[in-house]
């Protein structure tokens, strides 16, 4: 499959569910099967805990993760010790976490293994810079989408996206959806210099002046700015956020008429809807984002936890239309039901 060279370009990429029981976890396990015929080193870990053999909120069964001879892997103390896999470990982590340090091992026999990684982005970035010293060529990050993960998958280059019905039983509602976070994940990207200087900085809000020089707003949070209005724009309308984006911010900007150009730290911050994201920018605005990875792929699932299940021949020919990268039906790639799917 064309993707699986793109993943082998990138030093970095996560895959990434729009919602549980999107396919990540089979998209995961479809990527390691199909490396394990390349001759190159790979490793991979988690943004949060996956493996399990039932989900822990629905009870339901999950996919497990199989890890084959030669791959490295990260995972924490509690879970390398119940691993069902042989393997040597290469390091063992300074840092704690919630569930011990992390452990870094070489897969000597195939098995299957729950992975819990760093539980941060600093930590998941440290991780994937030190992976060179193992000889890895490309590290693959089982990511997360969520308000409750403190790590952000835009840490790796690329990213493979995962949707499907569980998202939602309505096909174009589904596409539109996946579209919208196409979208957030394709922002535009602030130029190099500036990127430097935004990137250290740590909750409220900036402005950046005519000049390029960056000021504090001393606004400690963006849900105080309905009573600073006033001193938004005194250095510019160029404003950067490092935190979390509301609707309730793109609308005060919005209705300033001031042609607001807002930075953000990665597509992950925006917890927006889509209606409000088209108003901000129909209305002369722009967003740029400090940091993005490129999208390489988008997989589909067509069945729900429930049994719902949508037609795979209308959802993945509505993806392609609304997509520009490559799509893919998680089920059919793994279960071929005819010559042409996984080609």
């Amino acid at each position: 499959m064309p993707f699986i060279d793109d993943i082998l370009s990138h030093r970095s990429v996560s895959i990434v569910g729009l919602e549980k029981n999107t396919g990540k976890t089979e998209t995961l396990n479809y990527v390691l099967n199909r490396l394990k015929r390349k001759n190159v080193q790979v490793a991979v870990t988690s943004i949060g805990v996956d493996g399990e053999r039932t989900d822990s909120v629905t009870l339901t069964p999950k996919p497990e993760i199989t890890l084959f001879e030669g791959m490295i892997f990260v995972t924490s103390e509690k879970h390398y010790s119940e691993r069902r896999i042989v393997s040597e470990i290469l390091e063992v982590g300074d840092v704690r976490t919630a569930l011990g340090r992390l452990i870094t091992a070489r897969v000597k026999l195939p098995g299957k293994v729950v992975l819990s990684g760093p539980p941060d982005t600093a930590g998941m970035k440290k991780l994937i810079d030190g992976m060179a010293r193992f000889g890895v060529q490309t590290t693959i990050v089982d990511g997360a989408l969520s308000r409750l993960s403190l790590a952000s998958p835009v840490v790796t280059e690329a990213m493979i996206l995962s949707t499907g019905a569980s998202l939602s039983a309505n096909i174009p509602q589904l596409v539109r959806e996946t579209r919208f976070v196409q979208q957030l994940i394709e922002l535009p990207c602030v130029e190099g210099k500036l990127v430097r200087e935004l990137q250290p900085l740590k909750g409220g809000m900036w402005a950046i002046d005519a000049d390029g020089r960056v000021h504090d707003l001393q606004i400690p949070s963006v849900f105080l700015l309905d009573k600073r209005e006033k001193d938004i724009f005194r250095f510019g309308t160029r404003i950067y956020v490092p935190g979390a984006v509301s609707d309730k911010l793109l609308s005060i900007l919005r209705l300033q008429n001031r042609n607001v150009e807002l930075m953000v730290s990665d597509f992950t911050k925006l917890f927006v809807s889509q209606k409000e994201f088209n108003a901000f920018l129909k209305s002369g605005n722009s967003m740029k984002s400090v940091v993005r990875s490129k999208l390489i792929a988008v997989t589909v699932n067509p069945l729900s936890p429930s049994g719902f299940w949508l037609d795979p021949d209308s959802l993945q020919r509505e993806m392609n239309k609304a997509l520009n990268v490559p799509v893919y039906d998680i089920k059919r790639i793994i279960h071929p039901t005819d010559n042409n799917q996984e080609s």
